[in-house]
């Protein structure tokens, strides 16, 4: 497995040389820079798709092989799906406002979605804050 990783490494280290020669050889706004720079993107584009494939699968396979920790991560989403869903029903479908007065978007589904993902995350905030306080006050009953 080690050499395999090296040689993934090691195609990985070739195409970035190759790329960064290709971005160097090229002058400013010219095709040829718009080809290396295009290259470049297409080689970064893969590696984030490989490396989001190869992390969901080995963290699938590691739930599977420990079901305690499958039943963990079901019930950490399920209680996400319900913080998000008091979120949706709570947010409001209004228009949205930009700070000079336009209209950013439509009164409507985007506009709720919108409102709900701030209320997510401002919950998630909120909850993480509590936790930090109440771990750093346990820490300091302890010492």
């Amino acid at each position: 497995m080690d050499k395999v990783l090296k040689g993934i490494v090691a195609i990985i280290f070739i195409l970035a040389f190759v790329g960064f020669g290709m971005v160097i050889k090229a002058e400013e706004n010219t095709p040829a820079m718009v080809s290396a720079v295009s290259f470049m993107v297409n080689v970064a584009y893969f590696l984030l798709i490989l490396v989001v494939a190869v992390t969901i699968a080995l963290s699938l396979l590691s739930l599977i092989k420990n079901p305690s920790a499958l039943k963990k991560t079901i019930a950490g989403l399920v209680i996400l799906a319900v913080i998000l869903g008091v979120s949706y029903v709570l947010a409001g479908n209004g228009k949205v406002l930009g700070s000079d007065g336009h209209t950013l978007l439509e009164a409507g589904n985007v506009s709720k979605w919108s409102e709900a993902g701030l209320n997510f995350s401002l919950a998630l905030l909120l909850i993480g804050g509590v936790f930090f306080v109440l771990d750093l006050l346990k820490g300091l009953v302890k010492s």
